[in-house]
């Protein structure tokens, strides 16, 4: 048993300590029982693990390969160079680099990741390779997997077909992408063959919808009509939707209202989309965000991802889920003081509902003692200044632990120099 104490918990003014027990939050308030192990957060805020609730680990780390180069910086081009990148990956190349991506994510406070795997291969590689780390990597990181068509259900043929196989071998969800098959009927298919699948296998959607500055890609409707019709707008997420960005108010607002009504979830992806879109606009110029204020303030479940570490479509990425917040609420200007002190929510619990893993995750009594401490003493100053992870606590451990910061910096701005 041990007790962390002198703690700044997120979204619990009442309490101070955290008594743990065989990985599980045992008490959370303040004078709680001693423990034979008491650990002094002197202060510092304790937040639920980050969750990076869309990210591509099949690509990573394949953004310097000569055939990943992207000369024009958008999204189509992306895919197309992927498409041959992917004729020269071996499950063992693939293994590793998604390794070397967990790693990163997990060294910067990520334990939950939502990876769309690209199921538009016959050998169905890269897939192969994620189920056996989500396997090996269970106890410190939780991975869903999404089989992905990242070249269409049906503009790449068979790809349907390997979707059901990949939700047959253990895949998570069903994805799609819509906007890139060939003609707006096939696209709309697309959406009805998801829904099926994830009825037919008990599965959650997450689906890349109308990533595209085409203010007419509108496939998030039919989606959230299937979903709400099945009762299963929770369990659904749209990814990206940047074209509800540019859509005017009448048919926004009207949406929102559908979206409240079915559940459905959002998943906004910052850096990347401010990097791939608007790239046909010259002035004014499009970044690329969806709705993000207006959903949140609507009581419309949205959170953000990092999508890409260094791939044909992104060549940043760090899997820093802060630099993702911050990007974000300054492309969506939610940045008053109240939403500074909530914000984080966009990476943790909000995410966390995406993922429909509510019911193991956050601090409360009964649920895993997964945890963070990050370098601040309240939510406003980990926003404002990005603040550092300190530690991440899964089941009670520390699967990593900083050393303590220096504090003691003499600056004295009057001193003169020769």
């Amino acid at each position: 048993m041990k007790k962390f104490i002198n703690a700044t918990i997120y979204r619990n003014d009442e309490a101070t300590e955290i008594l743990v027990e065989d990985g599980v939050i045992r008490a959370i308030g303040r004078n709680l029982p001693s423990a034979p192990e008491e650990i002094d957060l002197k202060g510092r805020l304790v937040v639920p693990p980050y969750v990076d609730a869309h990210l591509h680990l099949d690509y990573v780390y394949t953004g310097g390969n000569p055939g990943a180069k992207n000369d024009s910086g958008t999204l189509f081009e992306g895919i197309a160079r992927w498409h041959e990148v992917k004729k020269h990956q071996t499950f063992e190349d693939a293994k590793a680099r998604a390794l070397k991506g967990i790693q990163e994510e997990v060294s910067k406070g990520v334990q939950f990741i939502r990876t769309h795997i690209d199921v538009d291969d016959p050998k169905l590689t890269g897939l192969k390779a994620m189920l056996e780390l989500r396997e090996e990597l269970k106890d410190n990181v939780t991975i869903q997997i999404v089989a992905f068509p990242q070249e269409g259900m049906y503009a790449y043929k068979g790809g349907a077909e390997m979707v059901e196989e990949a939700l047959k071998m253990g895949a998570d969800c069903v994805g799609g992408i819509p906007h890139f098959e060939w003609a707006r009927e096939i696209g709309e298919r697309s959406i009805h063959t998801t829904v099926e699948l994830a009825t037919k296998y008990d599965k959650l959607i997450d689906v890349h919808c109308d990533e595209t500055d085409d203010v007419m890609s509108r496939f998030v409707e039919l989606l959230n009509a299937l979903v709400m019709s099945e009762g299963i707008g929770s369990r659904t997420a749209a990814s990206h939707t940047c074209s509800f960005g540019s859509a005017d108010n009448a048919y926004a607002f009207r949406m929102m209202g559908l979206f409240q009504k079915s559940g459905l979830n959002f998943i906004a992806l910052p850096t990347e989309n401010a990097y791939l879109q608007g790239r046909q606009d010259t002035y004014p110029k499009r970044r690329g965000l969806t709705r993000v204020k207006e959903f949140w303030e609507s009581g419309i479940n949205v959170c953000f991802g990092q999508d890409s570490i260094n791939d044909p479509w992104y060549p940043a990425g760090n899997g820093n889920l802060m630099n993702i917040l911050d990007n974000g609420i300054h492309l969506a200007q939610t940045m008053s003081f109240e939403q500074l002190d909530t914000c984080l929510d966009l990476i943790t619990f909000n995410g966390a509902k995406t993922l429909n893993i509510e019911e193991q995750y956050g601090l409360d009594v009964g649920k895993p003692a997964n945890f963070l401490v990050l370098d601040a003493l309240t939510p406003f100053e980990a926003v404002r200044q990005r603040a550092d992870v300190l530690s991440s606590i899964r089941h009670g451990e520390y699967l990593f632990k900083k050393p303590e910061p220096s504090y003691e910096i003499e600056l004295d701005l009057h001193r003169k120099t020769k």
